[in-house]
């Protein structure tokens, strides 16, 4: 499993994601928010299946292949 989520993409992620997972118990209280918790799953792992099925790459390549 590489990461394919760069460090701009995983901050966005978990912003957006602290704030629905917030919406849940504050606000409108819609269980909509739980799609947070996937957004911030994937930015503490750095890496997103839909990115992968998509072949999207923010995360810069590394090694001597690069």
């Amino acid at each position: 499993m590489n990461k394919n989520v760069g460090t701009l993409d995983r901050a966005a992620r978990a912003i957006l994601g602290i704030g629905l997972v917030s919406i849940v118990f504050v606000g409108p209280q819609t269980p909509w928010g739980w799609i947070g918790v996937i957004l911030l799953g994937t930015a503490l792992a750095g890496w997103c299946p839909l990115y992968r099925v998509l072949g999207i790459r923010t995360c810069p390549l590394r090694g001597p292949h690069a």
